[in-house]
């Protein structure tokens, strides 16, 4: 059984006196739909669970009127063996983006205040999915939070780590001392096998029950190719499915240019680099859907190394990650598991590492930022941390980095003087740079 984070924001919203009805936006086959029923069977004493798309015929329950008893009728008249009990009673609406009206009746069930609320719902589902325009999402009367894939801690606890052992990681990085040698030769293997795995939930169980990496390679091309059956499907008037066949085309061209895209030096992402052929606007339609879903985070260029980093980005110049490591693996040919465990990777290493370190900050909900220059001075990500503009330089080996001391030595013109430097290796601090493993990212966090 996989321990996820979002189920202690569950709970503090659960013992609110009073709650909006909750919204779980996250990217299919994320676990949404498993932590929300385990939350409900072990915190209420009673639940009542549509799944708007297995049973469609539940959507007709919310087509004739948003009067909570109605609308309770209707399901109790539907669901048999089911009881609402006013104070006692959760209801998950699961794939709400399938049925409007349900997101719709969000406001008067809050209004009404007699029973509690989740909906889950894929980011492809909530935004940009439907093209209704008569049913409006109830702004003001719901709270929206986001469920992403396993990061590299909840990976840790899959894996057994000890909690000690972690609490122990934070000091370390806190007091800017090494890591146990014995520890930090064993998390730096179990990150390397992080990076093929990925967190998505059902891959990671796996994982851990059998350590079969072909397995794993197979579930995530599974996954992947599901959410390609999702590129450019909308939902019609009527609540059917159609998929629009020339964005599924341009979709799927742009996503499948990402592995290429990151392999290149400047990896500023081109439109121009993408084989099918289209217009730059379909372009980014299609990059808004995948970031939409998210399946990709998008990282920005800076304008200058100051704060505040969202003041200072340009909007029409960014790079691309893949929100899920291990996906992005299962992208790559055959093999490359093997090459990324026994450190056989040469130049798409950096890619590789790159990526996992973007997939990090996205899942602490940390913006994407980097810095670049036409002279060839690249600083990998830009972020605000402990109050400071800090530069995040991400080395697969223990290389030097020259960008980063270039910018560091040039105070007057980039008013930067902090950094940090992700790379193979222990903690250590040298003048004004921290220097922490792969594994520690995750603990970059807060302002």
């Amino acid at each position: 059984m996989l321990k996820r984070k979002i189920y202690g924001e569950l709970l503090e919203w659960k013992n609110r006196e009073k709650k909006k009805p909750l919204i779980i936006k996250g990217l299919r086959q994320v676990g949404k739909t498993y932590i929300v029923k385990k939350f409900a069977d072990e915190n209420y004493e009673n639940v009542i669970y549509l799944d708007f798309r297995k049973n469609r015929e539940l959507r007709s329950v919310f087509d004739r009127s948003f009067i909570v008893n109605d609308i309770i009728s209707q399901i109790t008249a539907n669901i048999p063996n089911v009881n609402a009990i006013p104070g006692k009673t959760l209801l998950i609406f699961d794939e709400v983006q399938d049925c409007p009206n349900a997101r719709s009746a969000l406001k008067y069930f809050y209004e009404d205040g007699r029973y509690d609320i989740i909906c889950t719902g894929s980011l492809l589902g909530i935004k940009g999915y439907s093209r209704r325009s008569d049913n409006a999402v109830p702004v003001g009367y719901e709270e929206v939070i986001y469920m992403k894939p396993m990061d590299f801690e909840e990976f840790m606890w899959a894996n057994g780590i000890p909690e000690k052992v972690i609490d122990e990681l934070r000091i370390c990085f806190a007091e800017r001392k090494e890591v146990l040698t014995a520890t930090h030769a064993r998390l730096s293997d179990l990150f390397r096998k992080y990076i093929c795995v990925g967190g998505m939930p059902e891959v990671v169980q796996a994982f851990v029950e059998t350590g079969d990496l072909n397995r794993v390679l197979k579930l995530q091309r599974n996954i992947l190719e599901s959410y390609q059956d999702d590129f450019g499907r909308h939902l019609k008037p009527d609540n059917s499915l159609y998929v629009d066949e020339k964005e599924l085309a341009t979709i799927l061209a742009v996503f499948r240019s990402i592995p290429g895209q990151l392999a290149k030096e400047n990896k500023k992402f081109q439109f121009s680099k993408i084989e099918e052929r289209g217009k730059n606007e379909d372009f980014k339609r299609a990059l808004e859907w995948l970031e939409d879903a998210g399946i990709i985070s998008r990282c920005y260029a800076l304008s200058t190394t100051e704060l505040p980093l969202e003041g200072n980005k340009k909007e029409d110049v960014f790079k691309v990650y893949m929100q899920d490591s291990g996906l992005f693996v299962a992208m790559l040919e055959d093999g490359t598991q093997a090459d990324i465990l026994n450190g056989n990777l040469l130049i798409y290493k950096g890619a590789l590492y790159e990526n996992i370190v973007a997939d990090a900050f996205s899942k602490s909900s940390r913006k994407l930022y980097y810095f670049h220059k036409d002279s060839g001075l690249e600083i990998d990500f830009v972020t605000r941390f402990q109050g400071k503009c800090t530069l995040i330089e991400v080395k697969a080996g223990s290389n030097k980095a020259k960008s980063l001391t270039t910018v560091l030595e040039d105070y007057e013109h980039y008013h930067v003087d902090s950094a940090i430097k992700i790379r193979e290796g222990n903690v250590a601090q040298i003048d004004n740079v921290l220097l922490i493993p792969h594994y520690l990212a995750f603990l970059i966090q807060g302002n």
